[in-house]
């Protein structure tokens, strides 16, 4: 775990509060590959970064109110809005002094005073997508003008190699109910008689150990475990092989703040099949690139298979469409340079701290 003891602050420093175990391979998360991937590009254009892990609920060790508290006058500090329900009386008492900016991947589901109020009380709030910001600014959690949308960036990888009959599903998420696991499972099951086809899910089981049970229970039950294999966590080379192989990835989410895997696949030359919820269609660049069925609709997404599965020149659009958006993919120092632009701004915002103290040596 990270540790703060004091930021020197100059010129392009800050302390970036995240969740603990943002680099633990076991925990792979959207969030947490943003926090990773925005603390190195950051660091690629001259930040001083400190990156301070928090747990994210009560827990020993240091907590998000005491890093603040830990701050010096005047501090530049990034808070991952995961972090924010539990520090919201910190954030509001310390905004006074310090320039303190929160990263929100997603608008809080009940938002409550306190909640608000430390929200409003900070310099900038970076959302993750435009969906989040539009969510954000019907809270009224802050001043619209100080939301900044900052999307993911994707790595341009090689094109995958499509296989003649676009048998390969992969689907690549934590195993969750939000996640829409169990709708792709009981669309598997109708289509049984579809012969060649095999479905990947990869993804961590620990999130909802019981979800990820009983959806191995029901791939068991209705005879799909020979085409069906859950992977677990995937990272580096295996995840990039993963892709490399897939024809077609699923994405049957119920929610979704963006849809991180939409923007891979496409960056793979993957087309996508997914839902219309959230921020996915932002990660679209070119819907033609997917088929776009109802949320939480398990038929919609059999018969979509269907489609897919029954039509060659439907699977030739969809892949050219997806070479194309791979060809126009956002990078990662696009989504750094956003962010360091707004956290910049927030750097050259005097504090109260810092008008208190001119007025006292005049």
């Amino acid at each position: 775990m990270g540790e703060l003891l004091e930021v020197v602050v100059t010129a392009g420093t800050l302390a970036f509060v995240v969740p603990e175990g943002v680099d633990d391979p076991g925990r792979v998360s959207g969030g947490n590959v943003y926090d990773r991937r925005l603390r190195d590009g950051l660091h690629a254009e001259g930040w001083e970064v400190r990156m301070v892990e928090v747990p994210v609920q009560a827990a020993p060790g240091p907590s998000t109110a005491s890093v603040l508290a830990g701050l010096p006058d005047g501090a530049l500090v990034l808070v991952d809005g995961l972090l924010v329900p539990g520090a919201a009386d910190a954030l509001a008492r310390h905004a006074s002094r310090l320039r303190e900016v929160v990263l929100a991947h997603q608008a809080p589901e009940r938002p409550d005073d306190r909640l608000l109020a430390a929200l409003r009380s900070t310099q900038r709030v970076i959302a993750t997508s435009g969906w989040t910001r539009s969510e954000l600014v019907e809270q009224d959690a802050a001043d619209p003008r100080r939301i900044v949308v900052a999307q993911p960036g994707a790595d341009l990888a090689p094109a995958s190699t499509p296989s003649p009959g676009g048998e390969r599903l992969l689907c690549v998420a934590a195993v969750a109910p939000h996640k829409g696991q169990d709708l792709l499972v009981r669309a598997l099951a109708g289509l049984t008689a579809t012969p060649g086809w095999s479905c990947v899910i990869v993804g961590s089981l620990g999130v909802d150990p019981d979800f990820a049970a009983a959806l191995a229970a029901v791939v068991e039950a209705t005879g799909l475990a020979e085409r069906v294999t859950f992977a677990g966590v995937l990272g580096g080379e295996a995840l990039e092989a993963a892709y490399a192989s897939a024809d077609l990835l699923v994405h049957p989410a119920r929610s979704e703040s963006y849809g991180m895997v939409v923007a891979e696949a496409l960056a793979h030359g993957v087309p996508v099949l997914t839902t219309e919820v959230g921020g996915i269609p932002e990660a679209l660049d070119r819907p033609g690139a997917a088929l776009i069925v109802p949320p939480d609709d398990a038929w919609a997404l059999q018969i979509a298979l269907q489609r897919w599965w029954s039509s060659a020149p439907l699977r030739e659009e969809l892949r050219a469409e997806a070479l194309l958006a791979r060809a126009g993919a956002r990078s990662w120092d696009t989504t750094t340079a956003v962010v360091a632009a707004a956290l910049a701004e927030a750097a050259a915002t005097s504090t109260e701290a810092e008008s208190a103290h001119r007025a006292a040596t005049r």
